[in-house]
This record gives structure tokens, C-alpha cells and sequence, in this order.
């Protein structure tokens, strides 16, 4: 529906409106789906966007190549899988992992400081970090999406 990007407190954004209905928004932030309640409804009540259709790829005639070796394990899609969340509100103090990384249940993700305490956000899965949704100094409230791993 429509596309914004924005900087709150030097944090980039890329929001999508996704669909509005009375006083409901779906919207993506950062690759992440929210549903935001509206204080009034907009007009008209209803909003539905429509996926982009790519156009079908025109056939191009190769010239003969060896068989391709057995496929690689695919990587994770960039923000899927299980999001870790702000268990309390606080400020990020330290960013352990990349998107990329492996990870074990229990490994220190990042540091989150609340009321003067450093409190070690770990992990509640084995998997691939696919998406780091905070960077150093960010405030977050609970309930904040922080990492998520596939």
C-alpha cells in the first residue's frame, strides 16, 4: 500500500503499510509485522494491497554446462523464524550476534540494561540469528522484537 522510512533517534525504519481495516493497521517494520490500533478508523474502511506480480522470466538458451553439484543448505529468509523479545523495558548496551551467525540455546545475544542492572538476553533455541532488529543505545519497551533466529 504504501512505503515510508524513517529515523527516530539515528534508528532507520522501513515501514510498510500493509492493510487497513476500520481502525486496525497491519504494518512491516524492519521486516517485522505488527497490527497498530488506530485512534479513529480511516476512510475508506477497508485496504487491501495486492502482492507485486514479477514479470514471467523470458527463456534464455545456455550453452551446455556440467550438472550443477548438490545444493547447499538454503539460508535462512532474512527476519524468519522465532523472535526474541524485550522480557522488560530497557536500553541496548551490547550486541553480541550478526545476522549470519549460528547460535546454541543459552548464548548471550545481546545486553539489555534496565533499572541499572545488565541483563544477558539469550538464546531459547538452537538456530541462525536472521534478523537484528536493535543496535546500541536503542530504548526498547517489553514486548520488543530484538533478534529473531530461524
Amino acid at each position: 500500500m504504501a512505503k515510508y522510512q524513517y529515523t527516530v533517534e539515528g534508528t532507520d525504519y522501513d515501514v510498510e503499510i500493509l492493510e487497513i481495516e476500520n481502525n486496525v493497521a497491519k504494518i512491516n517494520v524492519n521486516g517485522v509485522d505488527f497490527e497498530v490500533e488506530l485512534k479513529q478508523a480511516v476512510k475508506p474502511t477497508t485496504y487491501h494491497v495486492k502482492p507485486a506480480v514479477a514479470p514471467a522470466p523470458k527463456p534464455v538458451q545456455a550453452a551446455a554446462q556440467p550438472a550443477p553439484a548438490a545444493p547447499a543448505a538454503p539460508a535462512a529468509a532474512p527476519g524468519a523464524g522465532t523472535k526474541v523479545e524485550a522480557p522488560l523495558p530497557g536500553t541496548i548496551t551490547d550486541v553480541k550476534v550478526k545476522v549470519g551467525d549460528k547460535v546454541k540455546t543459552g548464548d548471550t545475544l545481546l545486553i539489555l540494561e534496565a533499572m541499572k542492572m545488565q541483563n544477558n538476553i539469550e538464546a531459547e533455541k538452537d538456530g541462525e540469528v536472521t534478523s537484528v532488529l536493535v543496535k546500541n543505545g536503542d530504548s526498547v519497551m517489553e514486548g520488543t522484537p530484538l533478534v529473531t533466529i530461524a
